[in-house]
Formats: C-alpha cells, sequence, structure tokens
C-alpha cells in the first residue's frame, strides 16, 4: 500500500472520531443516540472509495476496540461492539465499502454535473443509509429483545437525520472531486 494511501485511511479515521465527538443526543424509547458517525462512513466511502473507505472505518473500530474512546459519549473498548449499537457499528465497515463501490459507478465519471451529485447522493443513502441499518436493526434487535418491525420503526426516527447527513457527504464528496480526485485512483 502507498504511503499517500495509509495517510488518507489514517485521516479519515480520525475525521470519524472527531465527528463521534459531537455529543450524542439520547432518543427515547431507544438505546441509539443520534451522532454524526454515519457522516463519517459516508464521507470516507464516497472520497475515498470502497477500499480505502471500508479500511478507515477498520481502523476507527479498531481504535474504540483497543479501549481508547473514540466512541460518541467517550466510550471505548470491545463492550461497545456487544451493546445495541454493536451492528451499527459493524454496519460502518460495509457501509462505507458499498458507498465508495456505488460512488465509483455512479458518480465518478460524471461528478461535474448534477448527475454526479445524484450518483453521489445514492451512494451515500445505499451505503451509509441502508448497509448500515441492515446491520444495526437486527443486531439492536436481538440485544434489545425486541421484535425485528419494532427496532426498524424505532430507528425509523433517525432516517430524515441521515438523509440531511446523505446530501451533505454527496455535495462536499462532489465538490472536493472536482479540485482533488481521489476516487478515481
Amino acid at each position: 500500500m502507498k504511503s499517500s494511501n495509509t495517510v488518507l485511511i489514517a485521516l479519515f479515521a480520525a475525521l470519524i472520531v472527531v465527528l463521534s465527538l459531537m455529543p450524542p443526543i439520547p432518543m427515547p424509547g431507544i438505546p441509539v443516540p443520534i451522532t454524526l458517525q454515519t457522516l463519517g462512513v459516508m464521507l470516507a466511502g464516497a472520497m475515498l472509495g470502497p477500499v480505502r473507505g471500508a479500511l478507515a472505518c477498520l481502523l476507527y473500530l479498531a481504535l474504540a476496540a483497543v479501549g481508547l474512546p473514540v466512541l460518541p459519549g467517550g466510550r471505548g473498548g470491545l463492550g461497545a461492539f456487544f451493546g445495541p449499537t454493536g451492528g451499527f457499528l459493524i454496519g460502518m465497515v460495509a457501509g462505507a465499502l458499498v458507498t465508495g463501490w456505488l460512488a465509483r459507478r455512479l458518480a465518478a465519471r460524471t461528478s461535474r454535473t448534477w448527475m454526479g451529485l445524484a450518483g453521489y447522493v445514492v451512494a451515500c443513502v445505499v451505503g451509509g443509509i441502508a448497509v448500515v441499518y441492515a446491520f444495526g436493526v437486527p443486531w439492536l434487535a436481538a440485544v434489545a429483545k425486541m421484535d425485528i418491525g419494532k427496532a426498524a420503526a424505532a430507528v425509523a426516527v433517525f432516517l430524515p437525520g441521515d438523509l440531511v447527513k446523505a446530501v451533505l457527504a454527496a455535495w462536499v464528496a462532489s465538490r472536493v472531486e472536482r479540485v482533488w480526485p481521489m476516487l478515481g485512483r
């Protein structure tokens, strides 16, 4: 791996850490707070591509697993992976991978047009929301001992905010791609 790739992976892992430092907003009736982590996942996938984006998320999770307080609320350690948010954490790696893969196919070649922006939005919604939720909702249902439909309904409260994050990440990725193309590499 080239040193520039290592730097980009570390930089985006640090970005996710910074976004995680924003205080989590607890939601009544659900043990999963509102955080900015998924914005970091979307940005990593959309800007770095599938492999580097997933590696950035994996590095972030490795920092959390060894006990560094990089998770929202200053949490860290393996225990976080076995709680109600564990599935969302694991889903971050797959989410960045899918976001990056879709961004390459839908947006990279047309990043200077509105079609490129739309491609980034689709990539961020599918990878950063649908894939992360596909891991997180069943995990939440299992850990909280609730029906999967009830768990899905409970996390639906996050959708409006996540859609705003997807549009923001898509806009940032499309603007950065114009002046510093990383996705095509």
